[in-house]
């Protein structure tokens, strides 16, 4: 019997106490920055486990260590915080929790990305590999990361000392739960998800009364010009062949109909999958705006801001394939697949990229493998299938977190020494 399946005859004790934790993460989820009680909790089972803890790392950032003789270390991550959205999953253990907003409204929270699953699935590989040390050699890194939805959690744990905490590291892994069969596992080579820059553009009118347009320089118009002339830039200034996303999600200007405001405010999100087509985009968007600007008789020039930066996850090649042939031969070739290229966006690539280590990201299933065949068959997988964000998306508890926990349990073994080499 491989070690893998040594170590993973624990789950059947284990599973019970997991599906717990996970129903109880989802039912107390955490925005971005504020996962104190998901962070207490994974402290205390990985204590619990046999892991030496630091917690507070970037602010609730915990990371578990387990020294087990010589071998590589491997760093497994899971990202901890939930969504501002009001859950409509009809579960009984939904999220009703509410808090006050950055605005100083109250916001719904819930787990519509699932975070939970992550944390469940890290958790329990971590238990499983703590139980099962007869069996392998190394040293293994439970790093659980907060505020991946607003895309610093991973940079503030490297900025508060990361490196120094993990030490020499071999490689990282990662997964996420996805609109896919639960019990299927599927991963990729290179470029598997985008990266992605939300923009705040601000353009400069002259205001002035409805009734009398000619004394003014008409915002709304001005920004109305350039959202058409945006769309250009994907389908005119980059290749077919690479993938580009540009939405202007969103245009602010004036207080009432009969007033010409003096400013217009566009939000933006650009998604691409290597850094010259992000260089191609960001400078044409500028050159655009500011020639739609002059063009118009602008007063003053416009203002760029960058936030909610997220970088490219960009796959290595060789730790992917040592990956996929454990998965293939653990699940069997029935249950893996060939990941499709992700839209989405994540910051996980920012940990292994700092610590100078190669690092491979998969994909896990989390929809009841009946239901995803019936919307496939139909043609309605958009409308009938949940993804990630819905207030409706609910990844069925098994078998999802037994795959996502014997995925982590079998990607680390990959390459965790045995622990008896001879």
């Amino acid at each position: 019997m491989s070690a893998a399946r040594r170590i993973l005859a624990g789950l059947d004790t284990l599973r019970g106490t997991q599906q717990d934790i996970y129903r109880h993460i989802h039912q107390h989820p955490e925005l971005s920055h504020q996962e104190h009680e998901t962070s207490a909790e994974v402290a205390r089972q990985l204590t619990d486990s046999g892991y030496a803890v630091r917690d507070g790392i970037g602010g609730t950032g915990v990371v578990g260590i387990l020294s087990n003789g010589d071998g590589p270390t491997v760093l497994m991550r899971a990202d901890m915080d939930a969504l501002p959205i009001r859950e409509d999953t009809g579960l009984p253990y939904a999220s009703t929790r509410t808090v006050t907003g950055l605005d100083g409204g109250e916001v719904s929270v819930m787990h519509a990305c699932g975070h939970d699953v992550h944390v469940a699935c890290l958790l329990g590989a971590a238990s499983l590999l703590a139980g099962g040390q007869d069996h392998w050699s190394g040293r293994v890194i439970a790093l659980f990361q907060p505020a991946e939805e607003v895309g610093d959690g991973a940079q503030r744990m490297i900025d508060d000392d990361l490196g120094r905490v993990v030490g020499d590291v071999d490689v990282a892994l990662a997964q996420h739960v996805l609109p896919y069969p639960a019990g299927h596992v599927g991963t990729r080579s290179g470029a598997v998800l985008s990266a992605a820059e939300s923009l705040r553009i601000t353009v400069y009118g002259r205001g002035g009364h409805g009734s009398m347009p000619q004394t003014t320089v008409d915002p709304v118009v001005l920004a109305a010009m350039i959202v058409i002339r945006l769309q250009t830039i994907v389908s005119r200034e980059v290749a077919p062949t690479d993938p580009t996303v540009l939405t202007v999600g969103s245009i602010t200007s004036g207080s009432k109909s009969n007033i010409i405001a003096d400013h217009a405010v566009l939000q933006l999100n650009v998604r691409t999958y290597s850094d010259q087509t992000r260089t191609i985009v960001l400078d044409a968007i500028r050159r655009i705006v500011t020639a739609e600007c002059q063009a118009s008789g602008s007063p003053r020039d416009p203002d760029f801001e960058i936030f909610d930066h997220f970088p490219a996850t960009t796959n290595d090649s060789a730790t992917t394939e040592r990956v996929r042939a454990a998965f293939d031969e653990h699940f069997g070739t029935d249950r893996t697949f060939d990941l499709p290229l992700q839209t989405a966006s994540e910051d996980f690539s920012d940990i292994p990229r700092a610590l100078g280590i190669p690092y491979t990201y998969w994909g896990i299933g989390g929809i009841d493998p009946d239901t995803y065949r019936r919307a496939e068959e139909s043609g309605r997988l958009g409308s009938d299938v949940p993804a990630n964000h819905s207030p409706r998306f609910a990844p069925v508890v098994q078998p999802t977190i037994d795959t996502g926990t014997e995925a982590l349990v079998v990607a680390a073994l990959a390459w965790l020494a045995p622990s008896n080499p001879a």
